[in-house]
């Protein structure tokens, strides 16, 4: 049984562009990465995605946890501040996988169709890992299509997970991976992996999916505010 986590840590331009609360509830960046790092420092999952990691968010990572394993891909897109100029020293936008044991990296690419999201596949001792970050909008079937195909043939015969924000519910995952996926639900009650006050769309659009193995009932983590998603958590058995 290996533990997983999927965690969206809100890149700082993405919250200023877009008006989010942690913005103005945690006006000192520097503080609220030291925040997210010490979150993240205390988790004992085997296996750590993160989404939406700045440049600055990353050191901070690497400097708190030297025994995790890093694997890190950033994105060919820049995220450009629109509404306030950005205070990041290092402004890009990066996939992170962490492991506890030693793991090496297989593939790591932006969608064509996004360069903003993209996936890093890595192999942690015969499990494929791929930490993942999902447009959207009508660009995901394709996305999702290609997510498909990266855990079959980046260790064929070998069990894959799939961990990230995948901006959607979890029967259109399902549906867009096609037969082989399962995707966690969530336990009962569960808080909802993003947040939100109003509209239509999902409240749980992060998820742990699993392709040759089997996966528990997912958790969801209150982060305290730090970001606008919340920790989603899993065990997978291959």
């Amino acid at each position: 049984m290996i533990t997983v986590a999927s965690w969206n840590v809100l890149h700082r331009v993405h919250a200023e562009n877009w008006y989010e609360d942690v913005a103005t509830r945690w006006p000192d960046e520097g503080a609220r990465i030291a925040a997210i790092t010490a979150r993240v420092a205390e988790r004992t999952e085997r296996i750590i995605a993160l989404q939406e990691v700045s440049g600055d968010q990353l050191a901070g990572l690497r400097m708190a946890l030297p025994g995790r394993t890093f694997h890190a891909m950033r994105y060919q897109r820049l995220p450009t501040p629109r509404r306030v100029p950005s205070s990041l020293l290092d402004g890009g936008e990066y996939l992170v996988v962490l492991t506890a044991e030693p793991s090496r990296e297989l593939a790591a690419e932006s969608f064509t169709q996004d360069q903003g999201k993209g996936a890093l596949v890595v192999d942690a001792g015969g499990l494929v890992v791929i930490a993942t970050h999902v447009t959207g909008d009508r660009r995901r079937a394709q996305q999702l299509t290609r997510l498909a195909e990266l855990a079959t043939a980046a260790a064929p015969g070998h069990a894959a997970v799939l961990l990230g924000d995948f901006n959607t519910d979890r029967g259109t995952v399902a549906d867009g991976l096609g037969d082989g996926f399962v995707v966690a639900e969530c336990v009962a009650g569960a808080l909802p992996t993003r947040p939100r006050a109003s509209g239509a769309k999902s409240q749980y659009i992060d998820h742990v999916v699993a392709h040759g193995a089997t996966v528990t009932a997912a958790s969801v983590d209150d982060v305290g505010g730090v970001s606008d998603h919340n920790l989603v958590r899993a065990a997978v058995m291959i």
